[in-house]
Parts: structure tokens; C-alpha cells; sequence
């Protein structure tokens, strides 16, 4: 794994975020994480991410790679040697990217699947689908810019969104052998998100009846990020055990949202 991190632009990034049946969540996680929750919700949703510039830190600012990036994952937290500690998990992680594809997991942490995106950006919306190789996996999803965050059931305004998502440093997934989660921490100087409104949104992942039972996970909410320098480093891996319960965290108005 590459040790002096990466460093890259986040030149958009989607944020569509569902309210979803603790109980339903818990049983998605591996021991020891559970599901953060908000107003008694978990919170789960999709990542949508073009990132420019990456590259190692010690590259200069004008090389790097671009690539169009999805990340489903779910808000946690787990008990650690000081407390309750917070992040995401991500069951998986999508990109357009060969390199990324190869990347992931070996050169930095991650696994990615490969997938083809469509894009589409016209003054004040935005529309990302994706379709993964392996068919596990189709969005379609497209956000309008908006003023202000509104129809939220999970946050109260934009303001409290944006503290929850700035407090996600860490996305952990799934490695290669099953025994511990790669944990991939990020961070910016210059956190500042926007709201959105899902003007429409199709997930493959979300919708199915499997996974979610009939009403267990409902669009909540979109947040915006465009135009953002982020740094990227490996975190500890954390090691995953036998689940013995089905168990729902703390609720709280804000906590971790997602780094990826």
C-alpha cells in the first residue's frame, strides 16, 4: 500500500442519501460495526465521484489521473480502544478507471469493481448513471442544485448535513480474504458542500427487495461538493469477527458520513 497518501481534487461529488430500518442496515454490517443513527434512521446512500489530480503526495499539482467513481456505503460506528469511533462502510466501490480498478486494493486501499458511466452536467442539475461490469449494479441518478436543503427527514438544514458528512474520515471495506476491513481516510482544508434535490433516482442496490424489504429504505436527501483539494491515506485495517447480533448505535443529529 502506498504510504505518503494521495492527494487529488474533488471536482464533483454526489451525495444521495436514504433513511433506512436500523435492523435492516445491521444485518448488511460485519462485526464489529453497527449502524449510526439519526432521528432513529440509519443512514445509508451513494457516492458519486469524479475526482481529478490523483496522485502521490509528493507530485507536483498539475499530473494525476481523472476518473468517475461510485461507493455505496452505510453510516457506523464501532467500539475502539477510546471510545466509540465513527465512519462508513462501503460494501463496494465502482470506477470507470482501469488503474483504479487494479489499483484498489494493492496500490492503496479499496477494492473496486470496474463499471461504465454515463454523465450528463447542464446548468443546475446533474446526472450520473453507472452500470457494473459483473451486472451487480445500475444508477441512475440526477440532482438539481438548490438553495437550501428541504423535505429532509434526517437533517434539519444544510448546515447540520454538512457537519455530519465533514465528520466521515473514514471508509472502510471489504479486503481481499475477508478478515479485516481496508480503511481509506480522508481530508480537506476546504470542506463545503451544497444542497441538492433528487429530481430523479433509480438504484439497483436500494431497490432490491432482497436487501431491503418493502419501505426499509427511502430517499431522504442529496448534498453537492464540487471544486474541493482532498487528501487520501491508508488508515489501520480493522479487523471484522462473527456477527452474534443484530444491533442498532447511539442516535445522534450528527456523526460520520462517508469517505469516499
Amino acid at each position: 500500500m502506498i504510504r505518503t497518501g494521495l492527494s487529488s481534487t474533488i471536482e464533483r461529488r454526489l451525495l444521495v442519501n436514504y433513511r433506512v430500518d436500523p435492523h435492516i442496515a445491521a444485518a448488511l454490517l460485519p462485526a464489529p460495526l453497527r449502524p449510526h443513527l439519526v432521528r432513529g434512521q440509519a443512514v445509508a446512500g451513494i457516492c458519486l465521484l469524479r475526482i481529478g489530480g490523483v496522485r502521490p503526495s509528493w507530485a507536483p499539482a498539475g499530473t494525476g489521473l481523472t476518473s468517475e467513481n461510485a461507493a455505496h456505503r452505510i453510516s457506523v460506528e464501532w467500539d475502539g480502544p477510546d471510545g466509540v469511533e465513527r465512519g462508513v462502510y462501503i460494501p463496494r466501490r465502482d470506477t470507470a478507471s482501469r488503474l483504479n480498478a487494479f489499483a484498489g486494493g494493492r496500490i492503496y486501499p479499496g477494492e473496486h469493481g470496474r463499471a461504465d458511466f454515463a454523465v450528463r452536467e447542464e446548468a443546475g442539475a446533474v446526472r450520473v448513471a453507472f452500470a457494473t461490469r459483473d451486472g451487480g449494479v445500475e444508477v441512475d441518478a440526477t440532482v438539481e442544485d438548490a438553495g437550501e436543503l428541504r423535505g429532509s427527514e434526517l437533517f434539519t438544514d444544510l448546515a447540520e448535513a454538512s457537519e455530519f458528512f465533514r465528520l466521515g474520515s473514514r471508509g472502510l471495506s471489504p479486503a481481499a480474504g475477508g478478515g479485516h476491513l481496508d480503511v481509506l481516510e480522508l481530508s480537506t482544508p476546504a470542506w463545503k458542500v451544497t444542497a441538492g434535490r433528487p429530481r430523479t433516482v433509480r438504484s439497483s442496490f436500494f431497490e432490491d427487495l432482497d436487501r431491503f424489504p418493502p419501505g426499509s429504505a427511502v430517499l431522504d436527501s442529496a448534498l453537492v461538493m464540487r471544486g474541493v483539494a482532498a487528501r487520501w491515506t491508508q488508515g489501520a485495517p480493522l479487523r471484522v469477527g462473527a456477527r452474534t447480533e443484530a444491533g442498532a448505535g447511539a442516535e445522534g443529529g450528527t456523526g460520520a458520513g462517508a469517505a469516499a
